[in-house]
């Protein structure tokens, strides 16, 4: 609890000089992001040791997992943010939460992480579709997606169905009641000739 304190801290300073997250949102931080963020740690699997959020923006939900999932042996979440102020941002917010984190300041489409990871998440930040389209590549046969999701989470499915294969589970989220945690797995492309590895 210290840490996310720590953290709070740092994003109410840097939201002054930068617009880390919407304004109207300051009042409900707590609900709005960190839990939110925060309930993905404990949908994580076990064996979960890589974590690969992409779109970080002001560490929702990587950085927040990070900082729960510290005392998890090798874990270690990269953090993949374009913007720059951002990734200043989470780089300084890592120093002091002392989050097993690192921060990769590229676009999504270039990173490539050494192994698959075990879980691929991402908050805020596209459509199902397009967050499968930009992730493929990287997910390994036990990596596990984690999505937060608002209202449209059953037509997000449906159309990412019409280009990729999938098992899922919606779950119910725990800080917004018209909000649905995607938690996919076993990624394939519908096309055989695009297959996921």
């Amino acid at each position: 609890m210290d840490r996310l304190l720590a953290f709070e801290a740092l994003l109410l300073k840097w939201q002054g000089k930068i617009n880390l997250i919407s304004p109207n949102t300051l009042n409900s931080l707590w609900n709005r992001h960190i839990l939110d963020s925060a309930q993905l740690a404990g949908l994580a699997p076990a064996y979960a040791r890589t974590w690969v959020d992409i779109g970080s923006g002001a560490g929702f939900p990587g950085l927040v997992v990070a900082i729960l999932l510290r005392e998890r042996a090798e874990f270690r979440a990269f953090l993949v943010e374009s913007d720059q102020r951002k990734g200043a941002f989470l780089s300084e917010a890592i120093r002091v939460t002392g989050a097993r984190a690192e921060v990769h300041m590229v676009r999504i489409e270039d990173f490539v992480p050494e192994t698959p990871p075990d879980v691929v998440s991402a908050r805020a930040l596209a459509p199902l579709g397009q967050i499968l389209a930009w992730t493929s590549s990287f997910w390994g046969k036990d990596t596990i997606g984690l999505f937060p999701k608002g209202r449209t989470a059953a037509e997000e499915l449906t159309q990412a169905a019409k280009d990729w294969i999938f098992e899922h589970e919606a779950i119910a989220s725990q800080s917004d009641p018209s909000g649905t945690v995607l938690k996919l797995w076993g990624l394939n492309h519908a096309n055989p000739r695009h297959a996921n590895r």
